[in-house]
Protein backbone atom coordinates (compact mmCIF):
# COMPACT_ATOMS: atom_id res chain seq x y z
CA UNK A 1 0.00 0.00 0.00
CA UNK A 2 1.22 3.27 -1.11
CA UNK A 3 1.64 6.23 1.55
CA UNK A 4 -0.93 8.16 -0.38
CA UNK A 5 -3.57 5.42 0.46
CA UNK A 6 -2.20 5.03 3.98
CA UNK A 7 -2.76 9.30 4.50
CA UNK A 8 -6.27 8.27 2.62
CA UNK A 9 -7.68 5.87 4.91
CA UNK A 10 -5.85 7.85 7.77
CA UNK A 11 -8.07 11.02 6.78
CA UNK A 12 -10.87 9.33 6.23
CA UNK A 13 -11.40 6.99 9.97
CA UNK A 14 -10.18 10.72 11.41
CA UNK A 15 -13.35 12.33 9.20
CA UNK A 16 -15.57 9.17 10.54
CA UNK A 17 -14.66 9.85 13.99
CA UNK A 18 -14.93 13.50 14.11
CA UNK A 19 -18.43 13.13 12.21
CA UNK A 20 -19.26 10.53 15.32
CA UNK A 21 -18.21 12.98 17.82
CA UNK A 22 -20.14 15.68 15.95
CA UNK A 23 -23.22 13.47 16.77
CA UNK A 24 -23.33 12.39 19.71
CA UNK A 25 -22.10 16.00 20.75
CA UNK A 26 -25.73 17.50 19.40
CA UNK A 27 -27.38 15.04 21.13
CA UNK A 28 -26.12 15.81 23.79
CA UNK A 29 -26.44 19.31 23.69
CA UNK A 30 -30.08 18.80 22.60
CA UNK A 31 -30.59 16.87 25.65
CA UNK A 32 -29.40 19.99 27.99
CA UNK A 33 -31.68 22.33 25.74
CA UNK A 34 -34.70 20.41 25.82
CA UNK A 35 -34.19 20.00 30.26
CA UNK A 36 -33.25 24.12 30.57
CA UNK A 37 -36.37 24.64 28.36
CA UNK A 38 -38.82 22.20 30.12
CA UNK A 39 -37.60 23.40 33.80
CA UNK A 40 -37.27 27.29 33.40
CA UNK A 41 -39.79 27.83 30.56
CA UNK A 42 -42.31 24.80 30.91
CA UNK A 43 -42.24 24.22 34.61
CA UNK A 44 -41.99 19.99 34.11
CA UNK A 45 -39.30 18.59 36.35
CA UNK A 46 -38.31 14.72 36.74
CA UNK A 47 -40.07 12.35 33.47
CA UNK A 48 -42.15 15.19 32.02
CA UNK A 49 -38.54 17.12 31.67
CA UNK A 50 -36.75 14.27 30.52
CA UNK A 51 -39.57 13.32 28.28
CA UNK A 52 -39.20 16.86 26.63
CA UNK A 53 -35.67 16.40 26.54
CA UNK A 54 -35.99 13.36 24.54
CA UNK A 55 -38.81 15.46 22.24
CA UNK A 56 -36.10 17.96 21.61
CA UNK A 57 -33.41 15.38 20.46
CA UNK A 58 -36.12 13.72 18.34
CA UNK A 59 -36.99 17.34 16.55
CA UNK A 60 -33.67 17.32 15.32
CA UNK A 61 -33.42 14.78 12.74
CA UNK A 62 -36.40 16.57 10.75
CA UNK A 63 -34.36 19.43 8.83
CA UNK A 64 -30.27 19.24 8.30
CA UNK A 65 -28.56 21.94 10.74
CA UNK A 66 -30.01 23.88 13.85
CA UNK A 67 -33.47 25.40 12.03
CA UNK A 68 -36.08 22.32 13.46
CA UNK A 69 -34.56 22.27 17.00
CA UNK A 70 -34.70 26.17 17.21
CA UNK A 71 -38.41 25.97 15.67
CA UNK A 72 -39.99 23.86 17.76
CA UNK A 73 -38.72 24.97 20.81
CA UNK A 74 -39.41 28.66 20.13
CA UNK A 75 -43.21 27.16 19.17
CA UNK A 76 -43.30 25.37 22.67
CA UNK A 77 -42.17 27.74 24.57
CA UNK A 78 -44.58 30.07 22.85
CA UNK A 79 -47.40 27.79 23.40
CA UNK A 80 -46.90 28.07 26.74
CA UNK A 81 -46.55 31.83 27.09
CA UNK A 82 -43.01 32.26 27.67
CA UNK A 83 -40.54 34.60 26.17
CA UNK A 84 -37.86 33.67 24.47
CA UNK A 85 -35.87 35.07 21.96
CA UNK A 86 -34.08 32.98 18.82
CA UNK A 87 -30.66 34.77 19.91
CA UNK A 88 -30.85 33.83 23.43
CA UNK A 89 -31.80 30.11 22.53
CA UNK A 90 -28.52 29.71 19.89
CA UNK A 91 -26.80 31.34 22.47
CA UNK A 92 -27.52 28.90 24.77
CA UNK A 93 -27.21 26.37 22.56
CA UNK A 94 -23.46 27.64 21.68
CA UNK A 95 -22.85 27.03 25.11
CA UNK A 96 -24.19 23.60 25.27
CA UNK A 97 -22.81 22.59 22.24
CA UNK A 98 -19.35 23.65 24.01
CA UNK A 99 -20.29 21.36 27.50
CA UNK A 100 -21.32 18.59 25.06
CA UNK A 101 -18.45 18.68 22.96
CA UNK A 102 -16.26 18.54 26.23
CA UNK A 103 -18.30 15.57 28.13
CA UNK A 104 -18.24 13.54 24.55
CA UNK A 105 -14.06 14.18 24.07
CA UNK A 106 -13.34 13.12 27.65
CA UNK A 107 -14.89 9.94 27.51
CA UNK A 108 -13.30 8.77 24.28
Amino acid sequence: MSGFQDRERAEESRYAHDAELMFKANVRRDRKVGLWIAEEFLKLQGEAAADFAGEVVASDFEKPGDSDVIEFVLKKVADAGGELTEARLRHRMDEFLREALAEVKAKT
